[in-house]
């Protein structure tokens, strides 16, 4: 038997209704839709929302889209008026409600009739306007030929007069290049002059350098000592590239989490059981071999005793996408991003990661704006990834689709 669905929204205005059924996690392409004047049925088992109009609305200019997990329906009312309610108070009565529904139908299969019609009217209008269409082609066919004709005369002429110019041309250009190499044998006699008085006056430099060395008036120059000293840096990264009180706040993080693992917990557990960094290796073994029930037990245990590292969030959010627990990996990826706050490239490898698996649980349950959202933040961090571009992309064309 199916579900009705009681938690949708409707809202009104003198002339329009709005009503918002969602779909509760159901694919889009299951869900089949009755509309008519006084009639709405949404069905997408195992749920099923039907619903009597309190008063008739226009069938013709109504529209319903499906889209982020839920359909809407924009009806326009025949009458202005406020309903107040959505549905009528005889749908709580089951025999109205069985005749409402095959008034319905038999509303659709006249209109599929009555649009079929139409059609077919619309097609005979079609084809008398290709045939006159097809006429004005014919004669603007011949138009063009002349045109070309025409055109081919004109252009032939215009190709002689160009070969004029560009022989006219040719020949300024000749005697401006038989110009120019005059005036650079000119320049290249003046150049070798000026070589020849500079090799003189240096010949005469050195001797006179050469006789104040022998004489002892130009005594050497005294030996120099400089001394650098570099900035200690926590990071590699240069101090111009880098951020400093955003990488020192990431450094003040890291510690405090550490410090946390070296809390007392309780006695009963062994050594290693108290390790967060074992019980992390642990759950990235039981990862591997595709246990993530396992897995997500060990990440548990191990965000029990040290709450504030983000890779116990993130490996647990890939767990439970791998066993479609869709809305809790959304919350650990989260949560992950908010440890790795600030975004510092030391950091930049895990944040592409949350992103990404909250982009895809949010794909999964068809939400695919706040997807595409993540995805583009994660290509923001690695622009040169392929992967994450084609999704992206994908994940474009899914909503205007949709749109």
């Amino acid at each position: 038997m199916p579900l009705v669905v009681k938690d949708y929204v409707w809202e009104e205005t003198d002339t329009m209704v709005w009503i918002t059924v969602p779909l509760k996690g159901v694919k889009s392409n299951r869900v089949d839709i009755t509309s008519c004047k006084n009639y709405l049925k949404v069905s997408y088992p195992p749920y099923i929302f039907e619903c009597l109009l309190f008063a008739p609305v226009d069938s013709a200019k109504g529209s319903a889209q499906i889209g982020n997990g839920a359909v809407t329906f924009k009806l326009y009312k025949e009458e202005p008026v406020l309903w107040k309610t959505l549905q009528h108070p005889d749908s709580v009565n089951k025999e109205i409600m069985k005749l409402k529904r095959e008034e319905a139908h038999e509303e659709i299969k006249n209109r599929l009739e009555e649009q079929t019609k139409q059609n077919a009217e619309t097609k005979r209008e079609h084809e008398k306007l290709a045939i006159s269409e097809m006429m004005k082609l014919e004669e603007q066919e011949r138009t063009r030929i002349s045109n070309i004709k025409e055109s081919e005369r004109q252009k032939a002429t215009e190709d002689l007069e160009r070969w004029k110019e560009e022989q006219r041309l040719l020949a300024e250009k000749e005697k401006e290049r038989m110009l120019e190499a005059q005036r650079e044998q000119v320049e290249a006699e003046k150049e070798r002059d000026r070589e020849e008085r500079r090799k003189q006056r240096k010949a005469r430099s050195a001797n006179i350098f050469e006789k104040q060395g022998k004489d002892g008036k130009a005594p050497p120059r005294e030996n120099g000592k400089i001394i650098v000293n570099h900035t200690p840096r926590a990071f590699p990264t240069p101090v111009r590239e880098s951020q400093t009180e955003q990488e020192e706040e990431w450094l003040r993080k890291q510690a405090e989490a550490k410090r946390s693992i070296e809390l007392s917990l309780d006695a009963d557990l062994k050594e290693e059981e108290k390790n967060p960094q074992w019980l992390l290796d642990k759950g990235n073994s039981f990862f591997a071999s595709g246990d993530y029930k396992s897995a997500i037990n060990a990440y548990t245990h191990a965000i029990r005793m040290t709450p504030k590292l983000p890779s116990l969030y993130s490996n647990r959010a890939a767990c439970h996408l791998k066993i479609r627990n869709f809305f809790k990996c959304i919350e650990d990826c989260s949560k992950a991003m908010d440890l790795l706050f600030p975004a510092v490239p030391q950091n930049a490898s895990s944040r592409c990661k949350a992103l990404v698996r909250r982009g895809t649980a949010f794909c999964e349950l068809e939400l695919y704006v706040e997807g595409l959202r993540d995805y583009e933040a994660a290509l923001k961090i690695d622009p040169d990834n392929k992967a994450l571009a084609t999704d992206a992309e994908r994940m474009r064309q899914i909503i205007q689709a949709t749109d």
